[in-house]
């Protein structure tokens, strides 16, 4: 009797035992390189993901658009890209959703030019080759920025190239400026020395950098992205309360100077969160996708207006979310 006892309890704790949860796989998040991110290398240098107890691994990637590709093919969970690039994809992919905004900024982008090609304002960029990385918010600043200062896009010539080509060719004189994000601008404008200048940058376009992830991620890890957030919103303050810490670990992590460490972090505001103004700016991306031949004529519009999933933030910090339930 003891022995059947015994075999009956095998057979009642057994099944309870096999479903006990597992313990939470790493998350891993494909982080754009720039001063964009620092609210993840401050959350990540600060041991802050791991003290919401979330396993954060993160990779770099030399843009937003590869960071969004590893996300796609599941080498991530969770990917920072500004939000013209969840605006193009969101036709194709409806799965992709922003969950937070991790920083903004009026001067994401800089054209950096060579007085040597007879630059000195503006205007001066009618008839001369600029390099810039095509459907990226660098190309969209670029077109806005042309439009603001009158001159006609189809007077200047666009020379497409991978981000990491830029500097070179224009030190090569093979363009006359480039439209390129932090820090590849720093680095190109030092390399040049004194015959390189930055024009000037009117608030033509507002960059929102931002989280993503897939409505997939946010059903089944729901409770982690929430831990994720909240290093986030941990790393917001560290930023706003010890500007100085926050710069010394932008500067460990990209290698730049501390004037540009400086200037990033008086450029960009990196308080977490969701603006009416994103939804905005995705519906003026959306139209110029079409324009430009993106995005096929007759495509749903609004698709890009419903790629934010705001519930998560919410739910941690109602103020910081101004966008209708």
């Amino acid at each position: 009797m003891g022995r059947l006892a015994f075999c009956w309890m095998a057979l009642i704790v057994l099944p309870l035992w096999q479903v006990s949860p597992a313990r939470a796989e790493n998350l891993t998040l494909a982080v754009s390189r720039g001063p964009v991110s620092l609210a993840v290398y401050v959350a990540e240098s600060e041991g802050y993901f791991s003290r919401e107890g979330v396993r954060v691994q993160t990779r770099d990637c030399a843009r937003g658009r590869s960071c969004l590709n590893l996300l796609r093919d599941g080498s991530a969970q969770l990917a920072t890209a500004a939000e013209l690039i969840v605006t193009l994809n969101s036709f194709r992919h409806p799965d992709l959703v922003i969950i937070a905004t991790v920083s903004t900024s009026s001067h994401p982008v800089k054209l950096v030019a060579r007085r040597s090609a007879g630059i000195a304002s503006p205007v001066d960029l009618a008839d001369k080759r600029v390099g810039t990385v095509v459907d990226t918010s660098a190309q969209y600043f670029l077109d806005s920025w042309l439009l603001f200062y009158g001159i006609d896009p189809r007077r200047v010539t666009i020379v497409p190239l991978e981000a990491d080509q830029l500097a070179g060719a224009l030190q090569r004189q093979e363009l006359d400026a480039i439209a390129i994000w932090e820090p590849l601008a720093g680095f190109a404008l030092a390399g040049l020395g004194e015959d390189g200048l930055v024009l000037p940058n009117p608030r033509v376009y507002t960059q929102h950098f931002n989280l993503l992830t897939t409505r997939q991620t946010v059903a089944s890890h729901r409770a982690d992205l929430e831990k994720v957030l909240r290093a986030l919103l941990s790393a917001q303050n560290l930023i706003a309360q010890e500007p100085g810490k926050a710069q010394r670990i932008l500067r460990a992590r990209l290698g730049i100077e501390p004037a540009v460490a400086d200037m990033s972090l008086k450029e960009h505001d990196f308080r977490i969160r969701l603006d009416q103004t994103l939804l905005t700016t995705m519906g003026t991306q959306a139209r110029w996708a079409v324009r430009e031949g993106y995005v096929a004529p007759g495509n749903n519009l609004n698709v890009p207006l419903h790629a934010v999933e705001s519930d998560l933030l919410r739910r941690l910090a109602p103020d910081a979310v101004t966008l209708a339930p």
